[in-house]
Parts: structure tokens; C-alpha cells; sequence
């Protein structure tokens, strides 16, 4: 289905963030307050709305068209406060103080700042990762309620549709790259996989939350390979790391830095290649429908939907690829660290 990296996904990979910059640079521009061009700035700054998150989950203009998430702080002098964030926003949406907050810059805040706040709100992306989560468990369960009602039968129905993936993930990620103790693995490896995957699938459509393209989700999952990697590294691991086999004293110095930094790029690349690959491909698809608001022509509009429609089913091919990479080298690091090595 897939093969190992190669020289053109690192190209590829280059031409995805060089794509994030030029387009995320002018977007932010866009968004900031300026004495002209309000026609443009209001056709483009819909951008940044999908990219960044938000206290409201907005899914077309009309009063049935935006759900106003809850709000949960907590603070010592009032303990826990929960209400909805439609108090934040006026008659005309504008924003509005409440209650002693507001929301500046993206988040909330005291309006009196000598107080602290610890924000524990349901945001945007926090409603998508519940989504996600549901998705992948419900079908994830009704396979194996399937298995479970029909242990030699021929899977059916989801579980004919998850059966192959599952064996993909076990025959060609698990298995070369972590060897004979990949079982052990294999429920992390296909959370890993499933959830990347659906949220991937998910921010594509219309109204949907950009969750795989948030830097804090994609940090977290980082972490996540990065605890499972270096908890379950054995002694072998570990004297690769600080006492390299082989290598001249000296040249310990330098190798001894280098391999204990590498702990850490190693997630840190996990982390930016899928951020930079899904939101570049988001910022990508509403610049071209951006297009049709800026020119406002019946050309650009066809020539957009042309556009946008390729550029979607190459980000569907590209939110499977990002699952498959993030889970591969998840297991190859996985595998590197659990390998037992022969030194001559």
C-alpha cells in the first residue's frame, strides 16, 4: 500500500512548510486591523477563523448556524465558574465583556489582570477531539462486536472495511520495524493510526475543526511516542546513547550530545511534519475559495472549484500518508529502542 520514506516525501515535506509560510504569513497580515483593503481582509479572514481555535464552533451565518461552547474557568477567589460563550458576543457578534472576562487575542482573560485564571473550556478543537475519539470507537467497537458474535465467519460490514488496515499496520509497520515483540505495541500503533487517520478524514469537511493541524495536538501525540519509546528502551538503548559501542573516548564528547539531543528531535519531527503537512493543505483549499470572494468573477469561481476540488482529493491521499508516516516511524523509533543489539 505504502513504501518505506524516500528522498521525495523529505521534498515534498519542504514544499509543504515553504507553502505554510507564504500563505500563513499574509493570511496573519490580512487578519490585523488596517486602514484599507477592509474588502479583502473580510473575504480571507474566514482563514485564520479555520486554523486557530475558538470558544465557538461556527458552521454557517444564521442563528442556528454557530454552537457556543462551554466555558469552564476557575480562579481562587471564585472557585469554578461554568457558562456558555455566547455571553461573550454581542447582538452583531462583536465581542463583548462578561462577568469580569473577556476574550483578547484569542483567549480568555480577567479584565481586572492582576487576576489569575486556569481556562479549562471546551473549545473548537477540544469538541473535535471528542468527535474524533467517538468516531474511531465506534468503529473500532462495532468491529469487534463483530468478532465477537462471529469468531470464524468472514468479517462484515465495518469490520471488513477495518480488517485490512489493521493487518497493514501489523505485516508492514509493526513487524519489520519493531520485530518479534511488536504485539506489545500494536494497541498504541493503531490508536495511533485510527485517530490520526479519522481526525485527518474529519478536517476535511465543511464547518469541521482543523484538530490534526493544532500544534498542541500534535505535540501531544509526539510525547506520547516519546514516553512509549524511551520507558520501554532497553540497556542496549540506552549504552547506544551514552557510551556509543565503538566509538573513540574522545570522540565521545561530541557523540554523547548528539545522540541524547536526537531523543528529542526525533518526536520534534513527528510533531511539525504532521502540523505543517495538514495545515498548509487547509490554508491551501480556503485560499483558492478565498479566491472567489477577492475577485468576485464567475471564472475565478469556476476556475477555484476546479482547483479546490483536485486539492481535496490529494489531501485525502495526504491525510492517509501522514497517518501511515507518523505511525511508521512511531515504530521504528519504538522498535529501536526494544531491539537487542549484537556489537563485534
Amino acid at each position: 500500500m505504502f513504501g518505506k520514506p524516500s528522498k521525495s516525501y523529505s521534498k515534498t515535506l519542504s514544499i509543504n512548510i515553504l507553502a505554510f509560510f507564504l500563505l500563513f504569513l499574509p493570511v496573519v497580515s490580512q487578519a490585523a486591523p488596517s486602514g484599507g483593503g477592509d474588502k479583502e481582509e473580510g473575504a480571507t479572514d474566514f482563514i485564520l477563523h479555520h486554523v486557530v481555535d475558538d470558544y465557538v464552533w461556527h458552521f454557517f451565518d444564521g442563528h442556528y448556524g454557530t454552537i457556543y461552547l462551554p466555558v469552564i474557568l476557575y480562579s481562587q477567589d471564585r472557585g469554578l465558574e461554568v457558562f456558555s460563550s455566547h455571553h461573550f458576543y454581542g447582538e452583531h457578534h462583536e465581542l463583548v465583556a462578561y462577568n469580569g472576562y473577556e476574550i483578547h487575542n484569542g483567549h480568555i482573560a480577567a479584565v481586572d489582570h492582576g487576576r489569575s485564571i486556569t481556562d479549562l473550556s471546551i473549545t473548537k478543537n477540544t469538541a473535535m477531539l471528542f468527535v474524533t475519539m467517538a468516531v474511531v470507537l465506534l468503529l473500532v467497537l462495532s468491529a469487534a462486536r463483530h468478532y465477537k458474535k462471529n469468531p470464524n465467519t468472514a468479517p462484515k460490514g465495518v469490520a471488513s472495511f477495518l480488517e485490512p488496515i489493521i493487518l497493514y499496520v501489523r505485516d508492514e509497520i509493526a513487524k519489520p520495524n519493531i520485530g518479534k515483540k511488536y504485539e506489545r505495541f500494536m494497541p498504541y500503533l493503531l490508536t495511533l493510526f485510527f485517530f490520526i487517520w479519522i481526525g485527518n478524514i474529519l478536517g476535511l469537511l465543511p464547518g469541521a475543526a482543523n484538530l490534526t493541524g493544532n500544534i498542541a495536538v500534535t505535540f501531544t501525540l509526539a510525547v506520547f511516542t516519546f514516553i512509549v519509546t524511551n520507558v520501554n528502551g532497553n540497556k542496549d538503548y540506552w549504552k547506544h546513547v551514552f557510551a556509543t559501542p565503538g566509538v573513540p573516548k574522545p570522540l565521545l564528547l561530541i557523540m554523547v550530545p548528539v545522540e541524547f539531543v536526537g531523543l528529542f528531535t526525533k518526536p520534534f519531527s513527528l510533531m511539525v511534519r504532521l502540523f505543517v503537512a495538514i495545515t498548509a493543505g487547509h490554508i491551501v483549499i480556503l485560499s483558492l475559495i478565498g479566491l472567489v470572494f477577492i475577485f468576485q468573477s464567475h471564472a475565478a469561481g469556476v476556475a477555484s472549484t476546479i482547483m479546490v476540488t483536485f486539492i481535496n482529493l490529494i489531501e485525502i491521499l495526504v491525510a492517509t500518508i501522514q497517518a501511515y508516516v507518523f505511525t511508521l516511524f512511531s515504530a521504528m523509533y519504538i522498535g529501536a529502542a526494544v531491539a537487542d543489539h549484537d556489537h563485534h
